[in-house]
C-alpha cells in the first residue's frame, strides 16, 4: 500500500554524496522546498576513496563551485589536514590547489551544513521507483512504500546502482564497502527508455600507521602558507600533517605477474571499463612494463585515526595477495591492513541522454548528476550536483536555464563533453580538455562566475561586495603600474619581464598591497596579458556559433541536404546550439552549414 508523504516538495534529491549535497544546498538556498533522501543518514558526504579534494583541473572545479555559491571548498578549508598548490613551477593556467581532508570530520561538517540549511529536509530512505505521470516525473517511492512528491527529482546515486564489489574470487553487493547497493532504480530508469551501462572503479587498502616504518619513507609536507579553496576563507590556520612517499619494486611487480590470474580484472570476472587515468596496481605493472617502480603516497585519513590511505595502490587481488604485495614495499614490511582494497562495478546512464541542464531527454523534470553520468571523482560529481540543483529551480520558476560555455568554466567543458560525446569509461577532468585554459585559471574563478552565484541568490550581498572591491583594487593597481615608470618603461611593462616579480616592483614603489589574491591576479594579468587577449579574441570568433540556438522542435530528417549520419547524430544528441552541433563526432563543416541555412529559413518563416 502506497503511503503518501504529508509534505510536498519543489525538489527531491536522491543520494547524499558530493553531487547530492551540492544539489540539495543549491535548491534550498534558491528558496525551493527540498528533500534529500539517502539510504544511510550516517554516510552523508562520505569520502569512499581518497579523502582528498582538488588536484590537477579538479582544484579548478572546486574553486568554480565556490564562486557559484557551492559548499565543497568551504568544508575543505575547515577540515583539511594538508594543503598544497600543485604545478607552481609551471604556468598559472595549470596551478591547482589540493587538500587532504580529515575523512570523518569532512562528512560530519557537511552533514551539519545540510541539517542547518533552511528549506531542506534530510531523511533516510531507499528509493526503489520513480513516480511518473505521462512523460514527467512527479516523485519517488521508497522501499517501505512511502511516496514523496515534487516538481523535480535529481538522482545522484554514485556507485550504488546495482553495485557489485570484487575482492579476488569473492563477490558481493554493495554501493561501497559497508553499504548495501541500490537495487531496482536502474530497472525503473530502463523502463523509461534510458540506456543503462556498467562501469568499474576501485580503491586501495588502508594501513595501520603504527605498523609503518616512516623512517624509511620520504616525508611530503604541505605549503607553509596554504591558499584556501574558498574565496570566503581568509586564511588556513589549522596544523597540517605530513604525507609520505615510497615506491613499488621488482619484488612487488614479480608478485603481481605471478598471481595475475587471481585478479578479477584479468580473470575475466570483471567485464566493465575502469578509469584510464587512475589504474589499479595490476594495470600499472602490465601497461607500463618499462617502469621498474611506481610512486606511492601514504596519506593520513584524519587527525584522530591511525588509518593511512595508500594512494596509487588500487587493487582487487585476494586478501592474502594484497598483504604480500603491501609488505614487499619499503617501509611497509610489517604493515597491517585495516581494510582491503576492492573493485566495484556499478550502473550508469549514458550521458548523451541528458541535456546541458542535466535534465533527461526522455523524462521531463528528472535530472541526473555525478557518477550516474559516467564521471569519476568527488569534484566532477559536486559540480554536476550544483548545476542540476540550479537548473531544477530555474525550470520550476519558469526561468531560462543556466548553461556554462566551454570558455567560461571547466564545469562547462565537463558537461559539454558528457552530453556531446558521452563516455565509455569513468570521465575525469584534465586541464588539457579545455581549449581556453589560460582564461579558466583557478585564481580568477570568482571573476568568471561569482556574478552568476549572486544572481541565483547563492552568494550573499556582503560576499559580492567584497568581490567587487577586490576587482576594483586589481584594476586600480594595474592602472597605477601603467602610470609609474622605471628604466624608461612603465612599471606595468617592466613587470612583464620573466625575471621580474610583483614584489620587486612593489619594493621599487615602496608600497604594499597586502592581499595575496589581489597580488596573484595582478601579476598574472600583467605578465600574460598578450596571451589572454589572444584567447579572448579566439573566444569571440567562436561565440557566434554558440549563440545560434537550435530550436528544440526541429525535425532533423526534414533538413534538406543533411547527410543521414548527421541526421541520426543530431537526433540522438539534440544539440542546443550550432557550436555544440559542430563538436559532435563525425559532423562536418558542410553539415553545420546546411543546418544553419535551414535554421535561418525557419526563422524567416516564423518572423
Amino acid at each position: 500500500m502506497l503511503i503518501p508523504s504529508e509534505k510536498k516538495y519543489d525538489v527531491i534529491v536522491v543520494g547524499a554524496g558530493h553531487a547530492g549535497c551540492e544539489a540539495a544546498l543549491a535548491a534550498a538556498r534558491m528558496g525551493q522546498s527540498t528533500l534529500m533522501l539517502t539510504m544511510n543518514i550516517d554516510s552523508v558526504a562520505q569520502m569512499s576513496c581518497n579523502p582528498a579534494i582538488g588536484g590537477i583541473a579538479k582544484g579548478h572545479i572546486v574553486r568554480e563551485i565556490d564562486a557559484l555559491g557551492g559548499e565543497m571548498g568551504k568544508v575543505t578549508d575547515r577540515t583539511g589536514i594538508q594543503f598544497r598548490m600543485l604545478n607552481r613551477s609551471k604556468g598559472p593556467a595549470v596551478w591547482a590547489p589540493r587538500g587532504q581532508c580529515d575523512k570523518k570530520i569532512y562528512a560530519m561538517t557537511m552533514k551539519h551544513v545540510l541539517e542547518s540549511q533552511p528549506n531542506l529536509d534530510l531523511k533516510m530512505g531507499e528509493v526503489k521507483e520513480l513516480l511518473i505521470n505521462g512523460n514527467s516525473v512527479e516523485g519517488v517511492l521508497t522501499n517501505i512504500n512511502t511516496a514523496y512528491y515534487a516538481k523535480a527529482v535529481i538522482i545522484t546515486t554514485g556507485t550504488f546502482l546495482n553495485g557489485l564489489i570484487h575482492i579476488g574470487e569473492i563477490t558481493f553487493g554493495g554501493g561501497r564497502a559497508g553499504d548495501k547497493p541500490s537495487v531496482g532504480l536502474s530497472a525503473c530508469l530502463e523502463k523509461q527508455g534510458l540506456e543503462v551501462k556498467r562501469l568499474k572503479t576501485g580503491t586501495p587498502p588502508r594501513l595501520n600507521a603504527r605498523s609503518i616504518d616512516f623512517s624509511k619513507l620520504e616525508a611530503q609536507h604541505g605549503d607553509a602558507d596554504p591558499a584556501p579553496f574558498s574565496f570566503q576563507t581568509h586564511k588556513i590556520t589549522q596544523e597540517q600533517l605530513p604525507c609520505h612517499i615510497t615506491y613499488t619494486n621488482e619484488n612487488t611487480h614479480d608478485l603481481i605477474k605471478k598471481n595475475i590470474n587471481l585478479s578479477p580484472m584479468y580473470s575475466g570476472k570483471i567485464q566493465s571499463r575502469g578509469p584510464r587515468y587512475c589504474p589499479s596496481i595490476e594495470d600499472k605493472v602490465f601497461r607500463f612494463v618499462d617502469k621498474l617502480r611506481h610512486q606511492l603516497f601514504l596519506e593520513p585519513e584524519g587527525r584522530f585515526t591511525n588509518e593511512v590511505y595508500i594512494n596509487g595502490f588500487s587493487t582487487s587481488f585476494p586478501q592474502d595477495i594484497q598483504i604480500q604485495l603491501i609488505r614487499s614495499v619499503q617501509g611497509l614490511e610489517n604493515a597491517e591492513l585495516m581494510r582491503f582494497g576492492y573493485a566495484i562495478e556499478y550502473d550508469f546512464c549514458s550521458p548523451t541522454q541528458i541535456k546541458p541542464t542535466l535534465e533527461t531527454k526522455k523524462v521531463e523534470n528528472l535530472y541526473l548528476a555525478g557518477q550516474i553520468n559516467g564521471t569519476s571523482g568527488y569534484e566532477e560529481a559536486a559540480c554536476q550536483g550544483l548545476m542540476a540543483g540550479i537548473n531544477a529551480c530555474l525550470k520550476n520558476r519558469g526561468q531560462a536555464p543556466f548553461i556554462l560555455g566551454r570558455s567560461e568554466a571547466y564545469i562547462g567543458v565537463l558537461i559539454d563533453d558528457l552530453v556531446t560525446h558521452g563516455t565509455e569509461e569513468p570521465y575525469r577532468m584534465f586541464t588539457s580538455r579545455a581549449e581556453h585554459r589560460l582564461l579558466l585559471r583557478q585564481d580568477n574563478a570568482d571573476k568568471r562566475l561569482m556574478s552568476y552565484g549572486y544572481e541565483f541568490g547563492l552568494i550573499s550581498k556582503e560576499q559580492f561586495l567584497k568581490f567587487n572591491q577586490k576587482q576594483a583594487r586589481i584594476i586600480e593597481w594595474i592602472d597605477k603600474l601603467k602610470t609609474k615608470r622605471y628604466q624608461q618603461v612603465s612599471m606595468e611593462q617592466y613587470l612583464r619581464r620573466p625575471e621580474v616579480k610583483l614584489r620587486n616592483v612593489m619594493g621599487l614603489l615602496n608600497e604594499e598591497i597586502g592581499d595575496r589574491e589581489v597580488e596573484e591576479q595582478i601579476e598574472i594579468e600583467v605578465k600574460y596579458s598578450g596571451y589572454v587577449e589572444r584567447e579572448e579574441s579566439m573566444v569571440s570568433r567562436y561565440r557566434n556559433n554558440e549563440e545560434k540556438k537550435v530550436p528544440e522542435t526541429i525535425v532533423f530528417k526534414e533538413v534538406m541536404g543533411l547527410r543521414r549520419e548527421a541526421q541520426e547524430k543530431f537526433e540522438k544528441i539534440r544539440p542546443v546550439s550550432l557550436g555544440q552541433a559542430s563538436r559532435i563526432s563525425g559532423i562536418t563543416p558542410c553539415d553545420i552549414s546546411t543546418l544553419a541555412i535551414y535554421m535561418e529559413k525557419l526563422r524567416r518563416l516564423s518572423a
